[in-house]
């Protein structure tokens, strides 16, 4: 196992980080075990193109096959523009992009981050208002856009596994319950709260 996981290390390396999802995996690291551990081809990776799939088959020493068209093709690179004035802030894009360059806030205008979009393209499925196009980006992506890119995927990544998990505890219910609630049954919430603390501490002098 330890020598698979070092194996997707080195592969994830070689990928471009857009985090496309676009060869069926949710991600470059995802894809990247999956090639280390023998379950998938080295050919699906459309923004990488044939330099890609040349450095991924130097480094397992097998013939480079051609790109998987049922994959994608590759494309210049470009990132996502969103039209300010039709913007409905519903976040659900921002919900969608997988490192987090694109903010705003709910029911308020949204903003991509030109610097941090890898040109996915997963924001757009989700816009009801059809208010996001792809843009040529004039430029090309480098190894450090990559880097940038694999480490605001992982931060979002962790980020929502501590919030899941955070739901996930036996209280959550309960707090979820309490922010819901109308201001008068917070405070006989908060009230219950105070009258169980002082019950216990209570029962703990005697």
């Amino acid at each position: 196992m330890c020598n698979t996981a070092a194996l997707a290390d080195r592969i994830d390396a070689l990928l471009p980080q857009t985090q496309c999802g676009r060869c069926a995996h949710p991600g470059c690291r995802p894809y990247a075990e999956a090639i280390a551990a023998g379950t998938v081809p080295i050919n699906r990776c459309a923004p990488g193109g044939v330099s890609t799939i040349a450095m991924l088959a130097a480094l397992l020493d097998v013939p480079a096959p051609p790109p998987d068209p049922a994959f994608g093709t590759a494309e210049p690179l470009a990132w996502a523009r969103i039209d300010e004035a039709a913007c409905i802030g519903c976040t659900l894009c921002i919900r969608a992009c997988p490192v987090d360059a694109i903010v705003g806030a709910a029911a308020r205008m949204h903003t991509v981050l030109a610097d941090h979009c890898t040109g996915c393209g997963l924001c757009l499925p989700p816009c009801p208002v059809d208010c996001i196009v792809m843009a040529d980006a004039g430029r090309t992506w480098t190894s450090a856009d990559a880097a940038a890119a694999r480490t605001r995927f992982q931060s979002r990544n962790a980020r929502l596994a501590r919030r899941a998990a955070k739901r996930a505890r036996p209280d959550a219910g309960a707090a979820l319950a309490v922010r819901d609630a109308t201001p008068g049954e917070r405070r006989q919430a908060v009230a219950a709260a105070l009258a169980r603390a002082r019950a216990r501490r209570a029962q703990e002098r005697r």
